[in-house]
């Protein structure tokens, strides 16, 4: 079994240096081009080595390049996806592929008008990728002013609150928001960015109109994420938020689905998404519990806590929301929670 393993490895090197090699020889041919590109993707899916050894012969610079240059959409959104592939499953190759010039090709692709959305959902999949659990890729995704470019994504893709989802077209739109919001996630979030925080912030308003327009699962819980990670260990960023008015709105629509969870079981589940996200911004900051007496929050959360569809691990989030809110918790609360 052992002694297989080089054999493997030569094959693999071999594979890839004839599907570099097809690639060249088919730069006139962008369907071919494509095949080989979801070839060279499976090949480095199958061994984790083989990212580093297509790197090492110039295959990651040949792609990047290719993605520059093809003035063929298809080819373009291949190369992504197997850059961004291959830079996922191997983080020498991640964190060679960050360097600003890549993202300001990025960038450049994200703001080019003539960039279809699947295009751009490639570009935004790279930028995830690259910035995953990378300090390195948090901060060039700021310094070249991508995180800026995603933000205006995040409050343009979707114009629409109705969010018909039977129309492809909106479908692949919300497809591509719901990638730019997932990367805006991992832009502030492992490693804690205070930064790149501070700069979402500035989507409050947008997310608190979501929230109020649109109270549908696709919708509230890449919203929640976002909210959550944004305000994690943030004590300026929940300030934020709070002045925002982004808590009232949380509370309205905790209330919302608390009461429709009694006829939609869908609701309970979601209700304690939305409760985990209203308990980020409370955590160690006792001051705000005020704004949750208003809407009698610790009587909507024990209703919760009774829903027979929760299981122990959402119950045991509702019961922690329940524990911030009552800390020093004031008058109108232990009123609240004396009802």
């Amino acid at each position: 079994m052992e002694s297989e393993k080089p054999k493997k490895t030569q094959e693999m090197k071999t594979d890839l240096k004839l599907l570099l090699e097809c690639l060249k020889y088919h730069m006139g041919n962008p369907l071919s081009q494509k095949e080989v590109l979801i070839t060279i993707h499976s090949v480095c899916k199958q061994n984790s080595d083989a990212g580093i050894y297509f790197r090492e012969i110039g295959g990651l610079m040949f792609i990047i390049n290719l993605a520059k240059s093809s003035e063929q959409s298809l080819v373009k959104e291949a190369a992504l996806y197997t850059l961004g592939s291959i830079a996922e499953e191997n983080v020498y190759c991640q964190q060679s592929l960050c360097t600003s010039e890549l993202f300001q090709d990025l960038t450049g692709l994200l703001t080019n008008d003539d960039s279809n959305t699947n295009l751009k959902r490639m570009s935004v999949y790279v930028l995830l990728v690259l910035v995953s659990n990378n300090r390195n890729g948090q901060t060039l995704v700021r310094e070249v002013g991508c995180i800026e470019v995603l933000s205006q994504m995040f409050r343009t893709v979707l114009s629409n609150y109705e969010l018909n989802l039977s129309d492809n077209s909106v479908f692949q739109s919300y497809l591509l928001w719901s990638s730019v919001c997932s990367t805006l996630c991992v832009c502030v979030n492992n490693p804690q960015n205070d930064e790149n925080q501070m700069l979402c912030c500035s989507l409050f308003p947008c997310v608190n109109e979501w929230l109020m327009n649109c109270m549908r699962p696709e919708v509230i819980r890449p919203i929640c994420s976002f909210i959550g990670l944004t305000l994690a260990n943030n004590t300026h960023a929940q300030n934020c938020f709070v002045s925002s008015g982004g808590l009232d709105v949380l509370c309205q629509v905790l209330v919302q689905l608390e009461s429709d969870s009694h006829n939609t079981l869908s609701s309970a589940k979601l209700a304690v998404i939305v409760t985990k996200t209203m308990d980020a911004c409370i955590t160690d900051n006792s001051a705000f519990t005020v704004v949750l007496s208003k809407y009698h929050i610790v009587s909507t959360l024990l209703a919760l806590l009774l829903h027979e569809s929760l299981d122990s691990r959402e119950k045991f989030s509702i019961i922690l929301a329940i524990g911030h809110c009552t800390e020093d918790c004031g008058e109108a609360t232990k009123q609240e929670w004396t009802l």
